[in-house]
C-alpha cells in the first residue's frame, strides 16, 4: 500500500486532510534532508532514483490536495511564469562592500587601526573570523517564521531587484529553517555562486547547443539569477554560501561573536563556509592569506581573496562604519594571475553533437599553480572579437581561477607569419560539409555523428 492509497479507504474529509498534510510534511523532511546531504554535506545518503520515487510519490500527494501544499516543499522552489522584470527593493539594512587590503602592510595597518580605534595598546591580540573570499553574486535573503520569503541582490547596497523565484531555485538553499530558535524575521547574507566543475560542465553544454558561454562562474552566476525566467535558473548549477546575518542589537549581544553567529546559522540548515576559523593579530591574518593561497588551486570554488572580521560583536559595534564600509572588516585580495605566452596553433575539437570548438596550442605557462598548454577559445566569433592569430603573443589566465582564457597582449607585435584562423570546411573526423546555422555562433558538422571525437587541424591549412 501506498501513501496514496491510505487517502482513497478515508470517508471523512477532514481526516483525510490532516493525514495528507502529516504524510506531506515527512516527505518534505525526508526529501529536503537528502537534498541538504548532497547539495550542502556533499555527501548522498541515497542514490537518484531514490530520490526521485519519493519526489514523484509527493507530487502525486499534492496534485491530489493542491490547497494544502506546503511552502518549502522541494516542488515548489520553481515557479510558473517567467517575469517581467524584477522589482526594486530598498534593503532593510544597508549591504555595504569591504575595504581592500593589497599587501602586507595593508594588513598590519588595518589591524593597527582596529586597536587604535578601540583604544587598545598597541601589543593587544585581537581575534578575528577569516574566511575565503567566494566570488560570486552576493545576496540578501529574508526569512519569516523560518520559512524563506523573499531574495533581494545588493544592487548599490541601499536597493536591490527582487530576484526571488530564481534564487528558490537553488537546491542548497533551504526553503525552511531547522531547530526550536528560529527568528520571527531572519535576513541573512552571502553569495551565489557555482563549483569550478559544475562550471565546466555547464560550459560545454551551452557550447555543444550553439548557446553562449560564460567567461568565468561568478558572471555565471550573476547572468542566470537576473534571467526572468525561473526554469533557466533552475536548470543551471548555482549554490549559496550564508556568510552572515543582518541583525539587531539585542541579538548580537546574545551570540557575542561572528564566529558564534556562523555556528548558529549553521545549526539552522543554512550552508556555511566550513573554512572558517578564528586567527589572532596581523601575523596570524597574513598566515591564513599565505595558506589559502597555497591551496587555493584545490577548493571547488572560486575565490579573489579573504576576508577578515573582528570576531567580537562588541568591538566590532565600537568600531563602526565609514560611509560604504565597516571599519572592522577588511577583503585582502589576491593579485590578478595573468602569464605571458605564445598561441602556437588553433586546432579544432568535434563534440558528439557535431560542434566544431577551436581550442588554442600555447607556449606552457604556470598559470594559478597550473601548467596551461591548450585554452578553449569557444567559437570563430570569440577569436574574431579578441583578434587572435597564430604566432602571436597573448596573456593567459585562469578565469575566475578555474579554466584558461586567452587574452591578447596589448604590447603584442605581430609579424608577417602570423596565421588569421579559418573554420574549416569539412569535418576532420567524417569529411562531411561543416555549417553555421542561422542566429548561431557554432559551427556544426553535417554529418550527423553521436559520438565524443576530437582531432587536430592546423589553422594554415
Amino acid at each position: 500500500m501506498t501513501n496514496l492509497d491510505l487517502f482513497d479507504n478515508s470517508n471523512n474529509e477532514g481526516e483525510a486532510d490532516e493525514s495528507a498534510v502529516q504524510v506531506m510534511r515527512s516527505l518534505i523532511d525526508l526529501l529536503n534532508h537528502w537534498e541538504h546531504a548532497y547539495y550542502v554535506l556533499d555527501n548522498p545518503e541515497v542514490p537518484d532514483s531514490e530520490y526521485d520515487r519519493v519526489y514523484c510519490e509527493l507530487q502525486d500527494l499534492e496534485a491530489l490536495h493542491p490547497t494544502l501544499i506546503q511552502t518549502d516543499s522541494p516542488t515548489q522552489r520553481v515557479g510558473g511564469k517567467p517575469a517581467e522584470g524584477f522589482d526594486q527593493v530598498k534593503h532593510r539594512i544597508p549591504m555595504l562592500s569591504l575595504g581592500n587590503a593589497f599587501e602586507e602592510e595593508d594588513v598590519i595597518a588595518f589591524d593597527r587601526r582596529v586597536k587604535e580605534l578601540a583604544d587598545l595598546p598597541a601589543n593587544a591580540i585581537i581575534d578575528y573570523s577569516v574566511d575565503p573570499k567566494f566570488d560570486g553574486l552576493a545576496i540578501s535573503i529574508h526569512y519569516r517564521n523560518g520559512v524563506f520569503q523573499q531574495a533581494i541582490t545588493r544592487g548599490d547596497g541601499t536597493v536591490g531587484e527582487d530576484v526571488s523565484a530564481n534564487v528558490k531555485t537553488i537546491r542548497s538553499l533551504p526553503l525552511k529553517l531547522k531547530g526550536s530558535k528560529v527568528p520571527e524575521h531572519l535576513e541573512v547574507r552571502g553569495e551565489i555562486f557555482m563549483h569550478k566543475r559544475d562550471f565546466e560542465q555547464m560550459n560545454e553544454r551551452q557550447a555543444e547547443l550553439g548557446l553562449k558561454v560564460f567567461a568565468n562562474p561568478r558572471n555565471a552566476a550573476a547572468g542566470t539569477i537576473r534571467q526572468l525566467d525561473p526554469k533557466i535558473a533552475a536548470s543551471r548549477p548555482l549554490r549559496f554560501f550564508c556568510y552572515g546575518a543582518a541583525l539587531e542589537r539585542e541579538q548580537l549581544r546574545e551570540l557575542k561573536s561572528q564566529s558564534a553567529m556562523m555556528k548558529w546559522l549553521g545549526d539552522m540548515g543554512l550552508p556555511v563556509s566550513q573554512f572558517s576559523q578564528t586567527a589572532q593579530g596581523a601575523q596570524g591574518l597574513l598566515a591564513f592569506y599565505r595558506k589559502v593561497g597555497e591551496n587555493r588551486s584545490a577548493l571547488p570554488f572560486e575565490i579573489d581573496g579573504v576576508v577578515y572580521k573582528v570576531d567580537s560583536f562588541d568591538l566590532q559595534d565600537q568600531l563602526g562604519f565609514v560611509a560604504k564600509a565597516p571599519r572592522f572588516a577588511v577583503a585582502h585580495k589576491f593579485p590578478p594571475d595573468e602569464v605571458l605566452s605564445r598561441l602556437l596553433n588553433i586546432e579544432v575539437q568535434v563534440g558528439r553533437t557535431g560542434s566544431i570548438t577551436p581550442v588554442a596550442k600555447l607556449e606552457p605557462v604556470k598559470v594559478g599553480g597550473v601548467v596551461v598548454s591548450s585554452a578553449t577559445l569557444h567559437n570563430l566569433d570569440e577569436i574574431q572579437r579578441k583578434g587572435l592569430r597564430v604566432g602571436d603573443q597573448v596573456l593567459v589566465r585562469r578565469a575566475g581561477d578555474v579554466i584558461p582564457e586567452v587574452l591578447p597582449f596589448p604590447g603584442n607585435v605581430r609579424n608577417a607569419s602570423s596565421v588569421a584562423f579559418e573554420m574549416p570546411a569539412h569535418c576532420p573526423i567524417c569529411n562531411s560539409l561543416v555549417r553555421q546555422e542561422e542566429g548561431e555562433s557554432a559551427y556544426r558538422c553535417t554529418g550527423g555523428l553521436v559520438r565524443s571525437e576530437s582531432t587536430r587541424l592546423n589553422s594554415s591549412h
